[in-house]
């Protein structure tokens, strides 16, 4: 395996880690106490639902694993539909709109709890760190004579995103009641779990090297464990 693989594989399934802890020792918690259990379920799960429905939308509607069954009625429908820009546009396109979800779900936290806010931010700038690492890595693979630009482009996009969309979800959100704030910080860690567990986890496994993702992924679980008991 080269080096660089190695270094994606363990950046990505750090970032993996580190939002799952947000998601189990922070978010759902803070959810649950400042609404209630059955707003914080329904809030991951509609947050979970928006997700999806946007995986589908960028890829036509039809989406299967390269070892799946369906795999093959999968790549007819989507070239009978059409793809939405070539692979690099499709994944940073997709990025940056996510970023516009992590962005909110920061603003929420921080409205919510300041120390939450932290915690949130900090596992979701490993995890930007760690998509474009991935961004740079597939513009590589593609060659071409503008590989910088697009990877500066599309970044940059990703950064402006976050940014704004986390201003937003502060100034915009922090008035409303917390049990409106709890609903909408469970649908964030919702969005973001299917993230995590449809984008980032698959592409740390397909990268380790000697379980370098379980690894990477375990510790960023425990350092997020960590802070939050220290918040506690």
């Amino acid at each position: 395996m080269a080096p660089g693989h190695a270094r994606l594989s363990i950046a990505v399934g750090f970032a993996a880690g580190a939002l799952l802890g947000a998601f189990a020792f922070e978010m759902l918690p803070k959810a649950a106490e400042v609404a209630s259990l059955p707003i914080a379920v329904g809030g991951f799960a509609a947050g979970f639902a928006v997700l999806y429905a946007l995986d589908l939308f960028v890829h036509r509607g039809a989406s299967a694993g390269d070892k799946a069954a369906q795999r093959n009625w999968v790549r007819s429908v989507q070239r009978r539909r059409g793809q939405r820009g070539d692979d690099v546009t499709v994944l940073a396109g997709g990025t940056s709109a996510e970023e516009l979800v992590e962005g909110l779900t920061i603003g929420i936290s921080a409205a919510a709890d300041p120390s939450l806010g932290m915690i949130v931010g900090l596992a979701i700038v490993i995890d930007n760190l760690s998509e474009a690492m991935s961004i740079g890595d597939l513009v590589h693979e593609k060659g071409g004579e503008h590989q910088t630009r697009r990877i500066l482009g599309w970044t940059s996009l990703i950064g402006v995103s976050l940014f704004v969309s986390a201003m937003a979800g502060w100034f915009l959100l922090r008035s409303l009641p917390q049990s409106t704030l709890g609903l909408l910080l469970a649908a964030g860690a919702g969005a973001m779990f299917y993230l995590t567990m449809t984008e980032l986890v698959p592409e740390a496994e397909s990268h380790q090297f000697q379980q370098s993702s379980a690894i990477a992924a375990a510790t960023g679980l425990l350092v997020i464990f960590t802070l939050s008991r220290l918040q506690a």
